[in-house]
């Protein structure tokens, strides 16, 4: 969660009801646009809101403010269209320590969650924001799981080639297939099998291989397997 925002400071004036009006559109900042950029997707206020980078405003008045998020990240208040709002929501101004330059911080930090509050003045204005990072957590630990078949199917063809270490390379191809069943793994089982003789294992994995192989687009050893299925049913 990264926010990019103009600091501007207070240099002796009155800010809030003054300098920035109450009951109008701020852009939350100064100069640009302040933009709040989420790498995945969150919720705000309980409402979700998807990965992006968005536009940051706040209309604020003497007792509540409304924080707008806005799909146009380089809107400003002249620019502005509301049918981009993403979410709005109210929030309570509360009293903090006087700041001469606004700031956005960081704080409440949890697992899956953290608190922006923009502070400036003796005024602070908070949004959580929360993230499912158990989701994303078990979403990255599978993907990382589900490409680990290819490293492993490709050590057992080094061990397979040339007869390196058979029963090594038996044991890394099974355990590429108990990550994930592919064509090219239950290839490589099948030929690992048929080097000892064992045609009759070696059969049907070459056969649910080119089952598998004929679904994808990269099937590039369909011949190999044609003519070893030939070759090994008459062998079995």
């Amino acid at each position: 969660v990264t926010v990019d925002y103009s600091s501007p400071g207070l240099k002796g004036r009155k800010v809030f009801g003054t300098l920035v009006p109450y009951a109008q559109l701020w852009r939350a900042g100064a100069n640009a646009a302040t933009k709040l950029t989420f790498g995945s997707d969150v919720v705000i206020a309980d409402k979700p809101v998807a990965a992006g980078t968005y536009s940051l405003f706040f209309i604020p008045t003497a007792k509540t403010w409304t924080v707008v998020i806005n799909k146009n990240k380089d809107a400003g208040t002249q620019s502005y269209d509301e049918k981009l709002d993403v979410l709005r929501f109210e929030a309570k101004p509360e009293k903090a320590p006087k700041r001469e330059r606004l700031a956005y911080i960081f704080s409440n930090t949890g697992d899956d969650s953290v608190r922006i509050d923009m502070e400036w003045d003796e005024l602070r204005v908070s949004i959580p924001v929360k993230v499912d990072t158990t989701g994303l957590t078990a979403a990255a630990i599978q993907a990382h799981l589900d490409g680990n078949w290819r490293p492993l199917a490709a050590a057992a063809r080094y061990y397979a080639d040339a007869g390196k270490d058979s029963a090594k390379a038996l044991e890394l191809v099974n355990a590429s297939l108990a990550v994930k069943t592919t064509w090219f793994a239950l290839w490589t089982k099948a030929q690992i099998v048929s080097a000892g003789g064992n045609f009759k294992d070696a059969y049907p994995l070459a056969e649910k291989a080119y089952e598998l192989g004929n679904k994808d687009a990269y099937f590039f050893w369909k011949a190999d397997v044609e003519k070893a299925l030939a070759d090994w049913k008459s062998k079995i």
